[in-house]
């Protein structure tokens, strides 16, 4: 049968808002702050379009039980952090805090990074400048059923993350829509 594959897409006339279709559903996501695009540079915004695949999962053991899933899994410590910075050989890495290099941290007080799905965008070959830390995580709430926009990645509910991440398998294809 293959693995399912999920489809994100663009909201109509709604830049950063989206839908991920997967198992039969679709689900509202949050959606880069300038839309979806082939051409992501550092910084831009923008969802990556194209096909990725989902490498492993992380998740916040302070603030959530061990989430079920058949994704490689691991918690994620207050000295992790993800390198942006385009000059630094450990570009769109997994990094150990304090790191001198630009970089995000993974604990995160705002929740975003309680639940990560890690994308192999811009992984191999990894291209300067051409985009990291483009996770699926946890939506901020924008208020009345809406979700803020993100910096590039794609972002559900916790609870639709939680669903998601629960039958989802090594490598599952995401395929993002321009």
């Amino acid at each position: 049968m293959g693995i399912p594959q999920l489809t994100v897409r663009r909201r109509p006339g709604r830049r950063h808002e989206g839908l991920l279709s997967a198992f039969g559903r679709t689900i509202p996501v949050a959606l880069g702050r300038s839309g979806v695009a082939f051409d992501k540079r550092e910084g831009d915004g923008r969802t990556p379009a194209g096909t990725w695949h989902i490498v492993r999962a992380l998740w916040r053991p302070d603030r959530a039980p061990r989430p079920v899933t058949r994704l490689p899994l691991a918690p994620i410590a207050r000295a992790d952090g993800w390198c942006d910075a385009p000059g630094d050989r450990r570009y769109n890495r997994p990094v150990h805090l304090p790191f001198a290099a630009s970089h995000e941290r993974m604990w995160r007080d705002d929740g975003l990074y309680d639940m990560v799905l890690v994308l192999d965008h811009n992984t191999r070959p990894r291209i300067r400048g051409r985009g990291s830390a483009v996770f699926i995580h946890v939506a901020r709430n924008a208020g009345r059923d809406r979700f803020a926009a993100t910096e590039g990645c794609i972002a559900l509910r916790p609870d639709d993350l939680r669903r998601l991440l629960a039958r989802l398998a090594p490598d599952t294809p995401v395929r993002v829509a321009p």
